[in-house]
């Protein structure tokens, strides 16, 4: 099933168009990146989905259902800075939150605490708290009300490293709990690690979609080496499908049409030719090169 369906959404503020007629789709049960440089409409899309700003044309549906008739308790949402108050404790905090949302019921704030790793520190003041345990806390909030889906926007912005990796395994965590995550972000190296699926927005386009290991390949990558490279090079030019063949450092990598990379076959046919190979793996492209390929036109 999908939970979200976004139909040719276009917003503009004046002259500057945000989102240009963007369409995808979020299947249940994903983490879900938003990929793009700051500026490239990621909030104004989420905003849209959350009804907290109107599209000019398009439309959008969760669960099946129009965004305007959705009830609201089934997605939970970070969108930018958490705004708690710095003088309460972080139950305190929760419980404001859960009264003025309408979100959840009391007895869930001690469950959110204790699934964001807070549990020890629900008396503590929030002006005590780390950045990365405020952006925890603030997921604690999303969490009320136990939604099916979480829209997250630049969930690890501003964190130190050990921040991004307490918000990456929340993630991580959340999403093997069953909890749909929809995720903007402008760090690629976060959303190649978090991310099950990817869209990689330019300027208000989507410039692609799908499962991460789909977007970042368009061509197959073999890593291949002998005791000699050079008969090796000569000969795997001649292999069908490949594209091309170079040198880097020790191996030499083989690229291959998208699908047509046959390591078993690759081995059989250089064995056939009196080569024996000493390393032969599949390399997956980086996630910054891709991006990259794909919005640098």
């Amino acid at each position: 099933m999908d939970v979200l369906e976004l139909n040719n959404i276009t917003k503009s503020y004046g002259k500057i168009t945000a989102l240009k007629e963007v369409s995808l789709v979020v299947p249940e049960g994903t983490v879900f990146g938003i990929l793009g440089p700051n500026g490239s409409g990621k909030t104004t899309m989420l905003s849209i989905i959350l009804d907290v700003l109107s599209a000019d044309s398009g439309s959008y549906k969760w669960f099946g259902q129009p965004g305007s008739k959705i009830q609201r308790r089934k997605i939970g949402s970070l969108l930018e800075t958490p705004n708690f108050y710095h003088y309460l404790s972080a139950v305190n905090n929760l419980k404001v939150t859960q009264s003025i949302s309408g979100r959840g019921n009391p007895a869930e704030i001690e469950k959110a605490l204790r699934t964001v790793n807070l549990y020890e520190r629900r008396s503590s003041r929030f002006s005590t708290f780390s950045l990365g345990m405020k952006q925890r806390l603030a997921i604690a909030a999303a969490l009320l009300g136990e939604p099916r889906v979480l829209v997250l926007d630049e969930p690890t912005n501003g964190l130190d490293p050990v921040g991004i990796a307490e918000i990456r395994d929340l993630i991580r965590k959340l999403n093997q709990k069953g909890h749909t995550i929809i995720m903007a972000s402008h760090l690629l190296d976060e959303v190649e690690k978090i991310c099950t699926h990817v869209a990689i927005l330019k300027t208000g386009n989507i410039i692609t979609s799908g499962v991460v290991d789909d977007v970042l390949s368009d061509e197959d990558i073999l890593e291949i080496s002998a005791a000699d490279n050079l008969p090796l090079f000569e000969l795997l030019h001649q292999f069908p499908g490949v594209v091309n063949c170079k040198q880097e450092e020790k191996y030499l990598l083989l690229y291959c049409e998208k699908g047509k990379a046959d390591p078993v076959a690759i081995n059989k046919y250089c064995f056939e030719n009196g080569i024996i190979l000493q390393h032969l793996a599949i390399r997956r492209k980086r996630l910054e090169t891709r991006f990259f390929e794909l919005t640098s036109n």
